[in-house]
């Protein structure tokens, strides 16, 4: 007989509920409209690293590719240049992959955009909602340039190719000899950094080639930095979040390298999207966006060591 039970318990099931209540009561008392936004889109994210589920869908009797969406990214940002105001999300995602103890195919993901924040009020603002369910906890903020030179010894943003692939098979047992600089640098913070961090921490300003959407700017040192950031929780990596690139000619740029970079590695290539471009070309007012995984903050709340715990039917179950 099938076994049709889900996986989670009951009491993460409650666990679940009252948590999205708290996130809703959080916004709302912030004056932050919720949004809904599609699934199922025609366009998909050129991120070299990440990958979309396709679904065929039949239109006027032809069948077209659509894709899962990785995140509500591209329409929260069609609807910031549209005049929505301050903005956020509970929504499932969607992305190709293994399953392990921290992914799941399909999941669940906050994703808010503020208007006029800096990246600093956002990462206050992510602080503040995580003190919704941990009201003690401190959360530094910790560059990414002054980590790689605590525990690695290197200017992350300067360090040449060869020397850093160099660096990661000395580290790490990986062969690094034809990894690219992105590669190299997750795998060590990954596997060197990330287990070292604090229990609770932001790390900010990351190399330009890890920007995705971010802004590019100059950092106290004079280095070009992607302002981006993310949140680690007791070794997990809770939020990433963004001080928005607004300039649609940059970012058809960077979707342009990211086809190429894909093509490269004989993976498929999305169509760029032109819609969140011209959104751009209308206008998207300077913003600050982040995402937050709701089945991580499920995990560091119960203490499940998997993601299955606290879905109700994960990838295996249904």
């Amino acid at each position: 007989m099938a076994d049709w039970r889900p996986a989670a318990a009951p009491e993460l099931l409650q666990l679940r509920a009252d948590a999205l209540a708290r996130i809703r009561q959080f916004f709302a008392a912030r004056d932050v409209l919720e949004v809904e936004t599609p699934l199922l889109a025609p366009a998909t994210v050129t991120d070299p690293h990440i990958d979309s589920i396709p679904a065929r869908v039949q239109l006027a009797g032809s069948p077209q590719t659509f894709h899962l969406q990785t995140s509500p990214e591209y329409a929260m940002k069609r609807l910031l240049a549209a005049g929505s105001g301050a903005c956020y999300q509970i929504c499932k995602s969607f992305r190709q992959g293994d399953a392990g103890p921290r992914h799941n195919p399909e999941f669940t993901m906050l994703e808010w955009y503020r208007p006029g924040f800096s990246l600093e009020e956002l990462m206050a603002e992510v602080e503040q909602l995580l003190h919704e369910f941990l009201p003690q906890t401190s959360m530094p903020r910790l560059s990414y340039r002054n980590l790689f030179r605590r525990h690695l010894d290197i200017d992350p943003h300067r360090i040449e190719l060869p020397a850093l692939r160099r660096l990661t098979q000395e580290t790490l047992p990986v062969d690094g000899a034809k990894l690219e600089a992105t590669d190299c640098l997750q795998l060590l913070l990954a596997q060197t950094i990330e287990p070292n961090l604090p229990e609770y921490c932001f790390v900010y300003d990351y190399p330009t080639a890890q920007a995705a959407l971010a802004r590019i700017e100059e950092d106290s040192a004079g280095e070009p930095v992607a302002r981006r950031f993310e949140l680690f929780c007791r070794g997990m990596e809770l939020a990433n979040g963004y001080d928005e690139e607004t300039d649609p000619e940059e970012l058809r740029n960077r979707f342009e390298r990211d086809q190429q970079s894909r093509a490269k590695r004989d993976r498929p290539v999305p169509e760029i999207d032109e819609k969140l471009l011209a959104a751009l070309e209308h206008g998207l007012p300077s913003c600050s966006g982040v995402a937050f995984g709701i089945d991580r903050l499920l995990m560091l709340l119960s203490g499940a060591n998997s993601i299955t715990e606290v879905l109700a039917f994960p990838i295996d179950c249904i």
